[in-house]
């Protein structure tokens, strides 16, 4: 095998986060010197569809071959591969997006670095290799998705890559963007240490107005100081996104949170700085969004739901039982329990994610599920034994159910007046 192999490094990600001291899963290898031919006459499996990468045989580790790449057609996937035993090391890293990406490391542990890696890593900057850069539209969201990451260590775009990423978005190549790829980065995204920077990179250079309109459309748009001392709606759903992500990684409570309140950026000019019925205007809005990002089911019923009920959760002490007991069976808790919590999860953050109220409690979600628990100790044998049968036993449940939480309502009141 090390004859066929005649040079190996360790690429990309797995440089850069050793040389951070940044925790890392993956490795990936370069191969300079060999030939598809020689890497599996030494056991290694091809998996590459557009260019020559193997699968390890024993370590199962990526190995690609060294590659040089030429733009052929709009979009990310509009690229002819190059491969072979003359390509270099440094022309290989030269296809990298960001210096920080285009470090390699031998068997001995030296670093390759011929576009100064190292140099904007100790800078904290998020910097372009090349020109190039501008031939793949992926690059913008994956710089967005990397400031997310080393927010927290004190990365920022460098200003020329701001500068190329939106040139780039005004050449129109974000909207050759396919919507798996877009969905794949914006989750990963949401995942990060610091998500609200993807939005707020990708606000920037102009893309997020073209992934995602309907989000980008409610920065500038007022809401009341007396609720939201922001005041600006799309300042209110970063801060909501950033408690949520406090509390969670899950990428279906991220979402839902950031895109809760899409019907603000609809509200008639005449009505504002109030949101009459946005809960409403939004659900279409967030369809429309999920439908063109083809982001999964699960995500896109439970944007819907917080969308729908958010507002209903924040004064649910004023709710009567019978609309507390809807607002239950709303969230299909008896079928999907995990939903509600999800639910419950993405209000807190939503009333958390206004500007100075960030470590305010919010008994709201605790009395829900307290009344969650009251509805689901009430089944279907507690009325088959009172001799209810047929259709008439889920209507029975309900009246229950009702009685049940008219019952806690008052003695929670009693519990916490003061």
């Amino acid at each position: 095998m090390a004859n066929t192999m005649k040079q190996t490094y360790l690429v990309g990600g797995a440089v850069r986060d050793k040389y951070m001291g940044y925790p890392f899963h993956e490795r990936d290898w370069v191969v300079v010197g060999s030939t598809p031919e020689a890497m599996q006459a030494a056991g290694f499996r091809p998996v590459g569809k557009d260019f020559p990468v193997f699968l390890h045989p024993d370590s199962g580790e990526e190995y690609a071959l060294a590659r040089t790449e030429r733009k052929t057609a709009p979009g990310y996937s509009g690229f002819a591969f190059h491969t072979s035993p003359d390509i270099t090391l440094e022309e290989d890293l030269g296809r990298r997006d960001l210096t920080i990406n285009a470090i390699a490391e031998d068997e001995t542990g030296k670093l390759y670095d011929p576009y100064h890696g190292v140099d904007d890593i100790k800078a904290r900057l998020l910097r372009h290799v090349s020109p190039a850069f501008s031939e793949d539209p992926v690059r913008i969201l994956r710089v967005a998705r990397f400031a997310a990451r080393y927010h927290h260590l004190g990365f920022k775009v460098a200003p020329e890559t701001l500068q190329l990423m939106t040139a780039m978005v005004e050449a129109g190549e974000v909207a050759h963007l396919v919507p798996e790829r877009v969905w794949k980065e914006l989750e990963r995204a949401l995942g990060e240490q610091s998500p609200t920077v993807f939005i707020e990179v990708l606000r920037q250079c102009g893309a997020l107005k073209v992934i995602m309109p309907e989000l980008d459309a409610l920065f500038g748009v007022p809401q009341p100081a007396r609720h939201h001392p922001e005041i600006d709606c799309g300042k209110h759903s970063l801060l909501a996104l950033a408690e949520a992500r406090k509390l969670t990684d899950d990428s279906a409570i991220l979402l839902a949170t950031l895109i809760h309140d899409l019907g603000k950026a609809t509200t008639p000019a005449a009505e504002l700085p109030r949101h009459i019925a946005h809960e409403q205007r939004s659900l279409s809005l967030i369809n429309t969004l999920c439908e063109r990002l083809a982001v999964p089911k699960r995500h896109r019923e439970l944007s819907v739901i917080v969308a729908r009920d958010h507002t209903n959760c924040h004064r649910v002490f004023e709710l009567k039982a019978k609309t507390l007991l809807s607002l239950i069976q709303r969230l299909d808790t008896f079928r999907r329990p995990q939903q509600a919590e999800d639910f419950l999860v993405c209000c807190e953050a939503d009333a958390r994610g206004r500007e100075g109220l960030s470590r305010q409690p919010y008994p709201q979600a605790d009395y829900v599920r307290q009344a969650i628990a009251v509805c689901t100790g009430i089944q279907a044998k507690d009325v088959i034994s009172e001799g209810v049968s047929g259709k008439a036993i889920g209507a029975a449940i309900d009246h229950k159910r009702q009685q049940a939480l008219q019952t806690f309502k008052t003695e929670y009141q009693e519990a916490n007046r003061t």
